[in-house]
């Protein structure tokens, strides 16, 4: 992709070089960083391209469950979908994949936007505060990008520099684990000193990445590097020390009492929702996520269906775990009010204004407080097993979940070790979590992605373990 970019640049460079002897005119009509980062509105345009590179399908839109919960034990695209699709649930895919495709090169078009903001901000004559609050969301999103990255493909490019003709490099080479953790890690530790508080962003700004959002985040970044060839002694303790901010952040969050609503588009901007990739109605970017996941009977197209054990075996306490008979079901009442049965589908994300069609109001969470608390748990495991206040932050996600008797609490004596503890854990987060991109991350981390995919008949070889970098970039780049 990089490459692509460099090749279109240089071509319009060397002919406007070419004729500037019939040129005289200054080209007032093209924004370039020298004639368009001049203020403050300008940053805030800027910031703006950055967050608009999330919206479409082939990103988080629609992309962001194909990679992740289809590729897992929780999902599979239905029968006659797309290879790409059906190659990513079988474990099949190979580096001509357009959906992996689709992962890397919307990554890198987020992580470019948010290469210039980084860069071509900070001149700007402004208010200081706003200023570095600009600059650490968008440190933020190019933090999200290289981990999305890392986590999915391992060992890529570092580019943390705007791409122009003169770069210097066309060809990168990949870098380390090392590295790339450490550049994700510096960004969300800036956007955490500079980002405004949850409670001081303005109702016009809500949406924006807060510094409760970088602490959120970074736990995730170094419990997943604790996991990884590039862990740190202290990556765990640091983690804790994080998920501890979030869930102490002087009541900018707090899970709510009833699970459904904060799935509902009525309930935008929740006190459980930590970071989210937002969507609308017209004018705004609307969903398809309610189109891809509900079946034919309720106006969707039925393209992803949840696995039958999860379903079947995926909530040991039946009905009474409330997320069981909310987030997903056989069941659908069609348009005459006549209930039928249908494959089991994920049911969680709903829109009281969806119209069966292409757009719905759905945002997609990308950190919710939900999860901070189960990270919390995982920190401690990962500090000292023998901890029983290790259980306290799956016990309250539990609680909410309508699981509140003491026979439901997890508790030391049902998981004597550190592995069943993270067979509990892994669970747990699958019944909170399912449908929310979250889950091949997960297995990845905690070394459960083979084991879990036997269970739904798919044998997961090492080579993949791993997306392939997409053949595109491969031919592009000769250090591939």
């Amino acid at each position: 992709m990089k490459i692509r970019i460099l090749m279109a640049v240089a071509i319009v460079t060397i002919s406007l070089t070419s004729c500037k002897k019939f040129l005289t005119e200054q080209p007032y009509s093209f924004l370039t960083p020298s004639n368009f980062y001049k203020n403050q509105g300008d940053a805030v345009a800027a910031l703006n391209g950055v967050f608009s590179t999330m919206q479409p399908q082939t990103f988080y839109q629609r992309t962001v469950y194909i990679v992740s919960d289809n590729a897992s034990d929780l999902m599979y695209a239905a029968p006659g979908s797309s290879t790409d699709r059906n190659s990513l649930t079988n474990h099949t895919f190979a580096a001509v994949n357009g959906e992996i495709g689709n992962w890397y090169i919307n990554d890198y078009k987020m992580i470019k936007n948010a290469n210039d903001v980084i860069k071509y901000v900070p001149p700007i004559s402004m208010d200081p505060v706003e200023k570095a609050n600009i600059v650490g969301n968008a440190r933020f999103l190019r933090a999200l990008g290289y981990f999305n990255l890392l986590t999915a493909f391992g060992e890529v490019p570092l580019i943390t520099e705007p791409v122009t003709a003169t770069s210097p490099d066309l060809y990168p080479k990949k870098a380390s684990l090392a590295a790339l953790y450490d550049q994700v890690i510096a960004d969300l530790q800036y956007a955490e000193a500079n980002c405004y508080a949850e409670k001081n962003i303005t109702a016009g700004n809500k949406g924006r990445v807060s510094s409760g959002a970088a602490s959120g985040l970074l736990a995730k970044v170094l419990l997943t590097r604790a996991k990884s060839g590039a862990a740190k002694a202290t990556d765990s303790q640091d983690a804790l020390t994080e998920c501890n901010k979030v869930i102490n952040d002087g009541g900018s969050y707090s899970l709510l009492t009833n699970y459904a609503s904060i799935f509902s588009s009525d309930n935008k901007y929740n006190k459980e929702i930590v970071f989210a990739v937002r969507f609308g109605t017209a004018p705004n970017v609307g969903n398809i996520i309610l189109r891809m996941f509900y079946p034919t009977v309720l106006g969707g197209y039925g393209s992803f269906f949840a696995q039958n054990n999860f379903f079947n075996n995926g909530f040991p306490d039946g009905d009474r775990d409330i997320r069981k008979t909310y987030s997903i079901s056989n069941q659908a009442v069609d348009n005459k009010g006549v209930t039928q049965t249908v494959t089991p589908f994920i049911y969680k994300f709903r829109d009281s204004q969806w119209k069966q069609d292409n757009n719905s109001r759905s945002d997609w969470f990308v950190l919710r407080l939900a999860e901070i608390y189960l990270l919390q748990s995982e920190a401690m495991n990962n500090i000292n097993p023998a901890d029983p206040d290790k259980f306290n932050g799956i016990n309250i996600v539990r609680a909410r979940a309508g699981l509140s008797l003491p026979t439901d609490q997890l508790n030391i004596t049902n998981t004597p070790t550190p592995d069943a503890f993270i067979d509990a854990l892994l669970a747990e987060r699958a019944r909170e979590l399912c449908g929310e991109g979250q889950r091949r991350w997960d297995l990845l981390r905690l070394g459960r992605l083979k084991a879990a995919m036997a269970k739904v008949s798919v044998t997961v070889d090492d080579n993949h373990l791993l997306f392939p970098i997409p053949q595109s970039e491969q031919d592009a780049n000769p250090n591939f």
